[in-house]
C-alpha cells in the first residue's frame, strides 16, 4: 500500500471499529447464560460448535499481521490448519473460560492483514452462525448490516460472496441495499448477507425467482 492508501484504510477503519466492538459486546451478552449443552450445539460453520466459533472470533481479534504470518509459515501455508491451531489456542479449559477470553477482546482493534470492514463482516456472520442454531434473535442496526452487505457484494477475499451473488438481483426489504441484475432475491439484509456467505438456511427467509439459485450456490466453495 502507498502512504495515502494506508491513511485511507485507517480512516475507514476508524468508523468501523465502534460497530465491531458493539456487536462483540452484544454477542457476549447473548451467550452469558448458556448451558453446557447449548455450548456444544453445532454452529452454522460446518464441523464447528457454538463454543468453537466463539473461540475462532477471539483468535481473529488476537492476531496481528506479524503473528498471523508467523502462524501461516509454521503451518506451511495451510490456511485451514492455521485457523484450527489458533481456534484451539483460544478455547480455554471450559465454556466459561472461552467466553471470558472473548470478552477480553471485545475492545480489541488487533486484526490479521484484512481491512476493518472484513472484521465487521466476520463478526456479524459468525455471530449469526452462533445465534441461529440457538434460536437467539438480534436486531442489527440497518446501517451496519448494509455496510457489510456492500462489502460482500464486491469481495471474495475471506469467503466467497461476490461470486455467489453474480447474475442475481439482490434487494433488501428492510434497508437500502440492492445489487446486481437477473433473477430476483429479496429479504432482510442480514439474510442476504448470510446467504451470500454460504449459509443456505437463510434462504428460507428470502423470496424471489433467484432464491433457489442462491441456495444451490451456498453449497459451493
Amino acid at each position: 500500500m502507498t502512504d495515502s492508501e494506508v491513511t485511507a484504510e485507517r480512516s475507514r477503519g476508524a468508523g468501523v471499529w465502534p460497530s465491531i466492538h458493539t456487536q462483540r459486546a452484544a454477542l457476549a451478552a447473548d451467550l452469558d447464560a448458556l448451558t453446557d449443552e447449548q455450548w456444544a450445539t453445532p454452529a452454522l460453520c460446518t464441523g464447528l460448535t457454538v463454543r468453537e466459533v466463539l473461540a475462532h472470533l477471539t483468535a481473529g481479534a488476537s492476531l496481528n499481521t506479524v503473528r498471523w504470518l508467523a502462524g501461516v509459515i509454521r503451518c506451511r501455508f495451510d490456511f485451514d490448519k492455521q485457523v484450527a491451531v489458533r481456534l484451539a489456542e483460544q478455547m480455554g479449559a471450559d465454556p466459561t473460560e472461552t467466553l471470558e477470553r472473548f470478552r477480553r477482546v471485545v475492545p480489541s482493534t488487533t486484526k490479521p492483514p484484512l481491512p476493518a470492514i472484513a472484521m465487521l463482516g466476520e463478526t456479524l456472520v459468525h455471530a449469526e452462525d452462533i445465534r441461529r442454531p440457538l434460536g437467539i434473535r438480534h436486531a442489527y442496526p440497518i446501517d451496519v448490516v448494509t455496510r457489510v452487505a456492500e462489502y460482500y457484494r464486491g469481495s471474495d477475499m475471506v469467503v466467497v460472496a461476490k461470486k455467489r451473488a453474480e447474475g442475481l438481483r439482490l434487494t433488501a426489504v428492510d434497508g437500502p441495499f440492492t445489487t446486481g441484475s437477473g433473477p430476483a432475491v429479496s429479504g432482510p439484509t442480514i439474510a442476504l448477507v448470510m446467504a451470500m456467505t454460504g449459509r443456505a438456511v437463510y434462504c428460507d427467509d428470502l423470496d424471489g425467482d433467484g432464491t433457489e439459485i442462491l441456495r444451490d450456490r451456498c453449497g459451493a466453495a
